[in-house]
C-alpha cells in the first residue's frame, strides 16, 4: 500500500488557497420558555460592562426581565437605541457611546434591525456579543450577517460579519409578547430560503451547499404543516416549533450555505421596495414573502416554467395566513409608474442577487411581474 502523501510545505504560499472560513452557528444557544431568566451566569461570561442596544419600546420592554440580572451578577450596563435606523449615522454613535461606557461586550435586543445594528457594532468594535429576538419576524439573532439601510430605511447593502453572535437567547416568553403579525412575516422571511435557495445553487455537488438547499426544502415543508396550527395557538408546542424555524433553521440554512443560499429575486425585491416610503409600514418578511411571488412569477414569464407557475398557485392558498400577494397587500396600490420603475432598477442592480436567476431581469420584465402576482396559471405569457 502507497503512504498517504504530504502536503508539499515548500511550495509558494501565494499559490495556495487560502482557508475556508465558515460562520455557520452561534457559540451557544439557549432557549425556551423564559430562557432569558436562566441566562444570567452564560450573559456575565462574557464581559461585565454591557451596551445593551435595541428600539425604544423594546429597551423598556426588556428592562423588567433583564435588570435583575445585571443587578444579581453585578453588570455595569448602560442602554441606547439604535435610531433612527440601521444606518451608518447610527453606528458611528453607537460606537461612541461603546467606548464612553468602556463596554466590553453588546447585548442586542428587537427585531431584526436591531439586532443588525448591535451585530454591526460588536464587529466593528471586536467584543462578545448576545442576541435576544423579541419576535420571531427573522433570523437575524443567529447570523453573521448585518443589512445597512439610509436614515430613512432605504437599503443600501449587507455586511459579512465575521463570526456569528456568541450567545443566542431565544425566550419564548418574549416572542409570544410580540404581535401575531410579526411571526406571520417571519414565516414569509423563512419560507423563502428555498425558493430562492433552490435556484441560486439546487445544482451544487459542493456538500455544505447540497445540505442547505435540502434543509431549505425541509424548512419550506415544516411551514406548510405547521404553521396555521401554530397561530391558532401562540405559546403552544406547534408555535414553539415554528419560531424555532424561522428563528433558528431559517439562519442555520444561511449559515451552512453562505451566500450562495442566502438570497435571490424575493430579497432583491425587499431591497427596492424599501426605497419606496409606503412601503415602510410592513414588515420585512412580508415584502419578502410578496418578492417569492415575483420571482416565481418571472420564472413563469420568462422561462414558461410550469413548476414555478404551479409553486405560485400553491403559496397564494397558504398566504391566507396574513401574507401579502399583492402591491396593494403591501399599501402600494397607489405607487405611480415612475415609484415602481425605480424600485424595480434598484433590485436590477449590477451588484443584485436577482442575477442569480438563471436567466436575464430587466427592470420592465420585474415590473411586469410585481404587478401580476396572482394571475392565474392559464395567463402565463412566454417571452423570447
Amino acid at each position: 500500500m502507497q503512504p498517504l502523501s504530504s502536503p508539499d510545505l515548500s511550495a509558494n504560499p501565494c499559490e495556495l488557497a487560502p482557508p475556508a472560513v465558515l460562520s455557520i452557528a452561534p457559540a451557544r444557544v439557549m432557549r425556551g420558555i423564559d430562557a432569558l431568566a436562566a441566562a444570567g451566569e452564560a450573559i456575565a461570561a462574557l464581559g461585565s460592562s454591557p451596551l445593551i442596544v435595541g428600539g425604544d419600546r423594546t429597551l423598556e420592554l426588556i428592562r423588567t426581565p433583564l435588570q435583575p440580572i445585571l443587578d444579581r451578577h453585578p453588570l455595569e450596563a448602560a442602554w441606547i437605541s439604535y435610531r433612527p435606523d440601521c444606518s451608518e449615522a447610527s453606528l458611528e454613535q453607537l460606537q461612541h457611546h461603546f467606548t464612553e461606557h468602556q463596554a466590553d461586550f453588546v447585548i442586542g435586543v428587537g427585531g431584526g434591525k436591531a439586532l443588525d445594528a448591535a451585530k454591526l457594532l460588536a464587529h466593528r468594535v471586536q467584543c462578545p456579543i448576545v442576541t435576544v429576538p423579541t419576535s420571531g419576524a427573522t433570523c437575524a439573532a443567529w447570523t453573521a450577517l448585518s443589512n445597512i439601510y439610509t436614515d430613512r430605511g432605504e437599503f443600501l447593502y449587507d455586511v459579512g460579519l465575521a463570526k456569528c453572535p456568541d450567545l443566542l437567547i431565544l425566550d419564548y416568553s418574549l416572542i409570544q409578547t410580540a404581535p401575531q403579525r410579526t411571526l406571520i412575516a417571519g414565516i414569509g422571511d423563512a419560507i423563502a430560503k428555498w425558493y430562492e435557495a433552490s435556484v441560486s445553487s439546487g445544482h451544487s455537488e459542493q456538500t455544505l451547499i447540497v445540505a442547505a438547499v435540502q434543509q431549505a426544502r425541509v424548512l419550506r415543508d415544516i411551514l406548510f404543516q405547521k404553521s396555521v396550527a401554530a397561530l391558532s395557538e401562540p405559546g403552544g408546542a406547534t408555535w414553539r416549533e415554528v419560531v424555532d424555524a424561522t428563528v433558528l433553521l431559517a439562519g442555520a440554512i444561511g449559515g451552512l450555505g453562505g451566500a450562495q443560499c442566502r438570497t435571490v429575486a424575493a430579497h432583491a425585491v425587499h431591497n427596492g421596495l424599501t426605497h419606496l416610503p409606503a412601503s415602510h409600514k410592513t414588515l420585512h418578511g412580508e415584502k419578502v414573502a410578496y418578492g417569492i411571488l415575483v420571482q416565481l412569477r418571472l420564472e413563469e414569464m420568462l422561462q414558461g416554467n410550469q413548476l414555478a407557475a404551479s409553486a405560485r398557485q400553491q403559496l397564494l392558498k397558504f398566504y391566507g395566513i396574513g401574507l401579502p400577494q399583492t402591491l396593494a397587500d403591501l399599501g402600494l396600490g397607489e405607487a405611480t409608474l415612475a415609484q415602481l420603475r425605480r424600485s424595480a432598477e434598484l433590485a436590477c442592480g449590477d451588484r443584485s442577487d436577482i442575477h442569480r436567476l438563471p436567466f436575464k431581469v430587466c427592470p420592465e420584465s420585474l415590473m411586469a411581474a410585481m404587478v401580476s402576482t396572482t394571475a392565474p396559471i392559464e395567463e402565463l405569457k412566454i417571452k423570447g
